[in-house]
């Protein structure tokens, strides 16, 4: 079943056409990928779901409800979204810097009103990302660029999401904490039960990660299937897998 639905939706940038005519879907419980070029699109429609960009056609759905459409009244903000079980964890991470990793993870439940369920979100954080439990007091700035993503990961899970949106997690990080990061997505999706709407420009990284996945061009969804044939497609090789 289809937890979130986008049908046809368009975003501008005044007289730029950001995303045109997207349509697609993620089933609750799957990984799925979006992949594409820079400037394809794929932060935009993060954006867009989440209620930070307005359309200016088409619909979002939520579990069966719609979220976004281009009628502003009948959209809803941004933490009524957050409410309904969505959490995006942003390009280039967007942790409070000066703040320490505690202080962060606290902000991620700023929609939590029971104090023990914080602080028990907060152990299960740290458990799950040691690091971040070792360096809990520390200011965020002084955490690796690694670091800082699982925190921003585990910032999102705070508000025990029901959807997580994944916006290049791998972005500027070693090989192999990127494939740590990865193995704690299947963690969450398969153990949390946490469906994962993953943009990444690592397309091979996506698409290993992923059971289904969509290749963004110039704001439109130019392929979409599963994630082994997009894998094994001739087009994807070519310009995203240096095939």
């Amino acid at each position: 079943m289809a937890l979130l639905n986008l049908d046809n939706i368009s975003v501008s940038y005044g007289s730029i056409k950001a995303l045109k005519d997207v349509s697609m879907h993620v089933n609750e419980g799957d990984i799925v990928s979006l992949i594409g070029a820079n400037g394809a699109g794929k932060s935009t429609l993060l954006k867009a779901i989440v209620g930070l960009e307005p359309l200016v056609n088409g619909t979002i759905s939520y579990d069966g409800n719609i979220i976004a459409t281009n009628v502003t009244s009948k959209s809803l903000p941004t933490e009524k979204i957050a409410r309904n079980g969505i959490a995006l964890v942003p390009e280039g991470r967007r942790v409070f810097a000066d703040m320490s990793v505690e202080e962060n993870l606290d902000m991620g439940a700023f929609m939590v009103r029971d104090e023990n369920l914080i602080k028990q979100k907060k152990e299960e954080m740290y458990e799950f990302f040691p690091i971040l439990g070792a360096r809990r007091k520390q200011k965020t700035r002084s955490l690796s660029g690694g670091e800082q993503q699982m925190m921003a990961i585990a910032r999102a899970l705070m508000s025990s999401p029901r959807m997580i949106l994944l916006d290049e997690p791998g972005l500027g990080l070693a090989p192999l904490i990127i494939q740590d990061i990865f193995e704690k997505i299947a963690y969450i999706n398969q153990s949390e039960n946490v469906t994962v709407f993953l943009v990444e420009q690592n397309a091979r990284m996506a698409l290993k990660a992923s059971t289904e996945g969509y290749v963004m061009e110039n704001g439109r969804i130019v392929l979409s299937g599963s994630s082994k044939d997009l894998l094994n497609n001739d087009s994807v090789q070519s310009a995203y897998l240096g095939a």
